[in-house]
């Protein structure tokens, strides 16, 4: 039974259309047939005489490699963040290779997707990560090494694709297997909590903002469930959101220009939920969109978030601010479909590097806490090392840290010892002049995550997930 909360909502959403146009989830026509990259002009700002491929696979997802001048022989094949929402584009993935031009600039090959489809699809972007590594192999031919990358979102595909993709290639007309298709396994800003328990502060954030502002949905709109995000027909713009929060709080006014009200509104948002001022309306816009699409598209209007359990503390009156929450229930089967496609089994088959900036705003370090114990507790620890930067940003760390996060890792993958933070500032204090490792070198040897419950509260009661036994190979779409 749904609570009082929520019933008028989800009776208006069973006489809604779950999909409208609005809520973009249909995927244009793919090519019929698979067809090999093409020559392309390089997008701008690569290394020069980078040589560019291009293409469309057969699924339909777009694809850029870039192969620089003096190649070192290894592939780095990168999974994107986000997720993005809508239609896959050409122009996502030429935004990813401009950012990661850092690995052209060191000598290694490049290959990044935007994937068949936008939306949380953990596992299908596996598969369309590895479909793109295959067609760069038919491209360039056979690596001496293939990194595998991941960032944010993408680090949690990169770890589901680390339990699986790790026996022989094999490929039609071959005489004998290739070898395994990845060496090992890049993790960069992670979000690595799995997404059961990863986006548990948007879902606190949507419920505190509602008790502090009332403003998203506002009293005259139609009543729906937070963890909805917004209605499938929803006309609401990331602009409109942004609007409603400043209102609220002034969080995008110098602090004199807020009123005394808008500061308390802002303090309390930011203690309870411990977010910084600059991160509010980003983890809000996610908490609407993303949640629309993950539980409208992905889960039919089935809630997997819960805040039950749940009391906040760090505001003037913590017991009339809980009395206000709005309290989520979780379905318990969307829940679990969830975790079996974006809840790491910690199984890791490869050897994995993870790396974290200590002060990230979007994904917090202590993401890597619930990651350690996951992997631990599969018993794959040994292939599993860690190491934090003192950097405050998400995107992107420095050029020196991705350098020597990527050499130290093809060390290991060949026989080397398993690096840690000491080795990998050491390391990256030797680099060349040309990577500014005087800046750049920002590890912290000593550092060690809190557990996420120290930063984000345990929900209430919960049914463990259960995980299949790895694939017997290589998983094909």
């Amino acid at each position: 039974m749904a609570p009082p909360f929520f019933r008028p909502a989800l009776t208006a959403l069973a006489a809604a259309t779950l999909l409208p146009l609005s809520l973009p989830t249909a995927r244009a026509a793919a090519p019929e047939r698979p067809a090999a990259p093409s020559e392309r002009i390089c997008p701008s700002g690569l290394p020069e005489a980078t040589r560019c491929l291009s293409g469309r696979d057969h699924l339909g997802a777009w694809y850029w490699i870039a192969v620089p001048k003096d190649w070192s022989g290894v592939l780095v094949v990168h999974a994107h963040g986000g997720p993005s929402l809508g239609e896959p584009t050409l122009a996502r993935v030429t935004g990813d290779l401009q950012r990661w031009k850092v690995m052209l600039q060191a000598g290694h090959a490049w290959a990044g997707t935007s994937y068949r489809q936008g939306g949380f699809e953990v596992l299908a972007a596996g598969e369309d990560v590895d479909r793109l590594r295959r067609i760069a192999v038919e491209a360039l031919g056979t690596p001496r090494r293939t990194v595998l990358h991941g960032q944010s979102w993408g680090a949690s595909v990169a770890a589901r694709m680390a339990e699986r993709y790790i026996t022989p290639d094999i490929r039609p007309g071959q005489t004998a297997p290739g070898p395994q298709p990845y060496d090992g396994v890049l993790l960069s800003s992670g979000v690595l909590a799995g997404a059961t328990r990863a986006y548990d502060v948007r879902v606190d954030l949507r419920a505190v903002y509602q008790a502090v502002c009332n403003n998203h949905p506002r009293p005259d709109e139609p009543v729906y469930p937070l963890w909805m995000g917004m209605p499938p027909e929803s006309t609401l713009t990331r602009l409109d959101v942004a609007q409603r929060v400043d209102d609220c709080t002034g969080v995008q006014r110098p602090r004199a220009e807020r009123s005394a009200e808008q500061q308390k509104r802002l303090d309390t948002l930011t203690r309870v939920l411990r977010l910084p001022e600059s991160a509010l309306i980003g983890h809000l816009q996610w908490a609407t969109w993303h949640f629309r699409e993950l539980t409208v598209r992905k889960l039919g209007a089935r809630n997997p978030f819960t805040n039950e359990g749940v009391r906040y503390t760090g505001s003037d009156d913590d017991e009339a601010l809980n009395r206000r929450v709005p309290r989520l229930r979780a379905d318990l089967a969307a829940r679990a479909e969830l975790g079996r496609d974006g809840d790491p089994s910690g199984r890791l088959l490869l050897p994995t590097l993870a790396l974290h900036g200590i002060d990230d705003p979007v994904a917090f370090v202590e993401m890597e806490s619930r990651f350690r114990d996951t992997v631990t507790e599969a018993g794959a620890a040994e292939r599993l090392a860690q190491a934090y930067t003192r950097d405050g940003e998400h995107e992107y760390l420095s050029d020196a840290a991705y350098v020597s996060a990527v050499d130290a890792l093809l060390d290991w993958a060949g026989g080397g010892a398993r690096p840690d933070g000491a080795a990998l500032e050491q390391r990256c204090r030797a680099l060349p002049s040309t990577w500014n490792p005087a800046q750049g070198c920002r590890f912290v040897a000593s550092y060690q995550p809190a557990a996420l419950e120290t930063r984000v509260p345990m929900r209430g009661p919960q049914s463990p997930l259960e995980f299949p036994p790895p694939a017997a190979g290589i998983r094909r779409p």
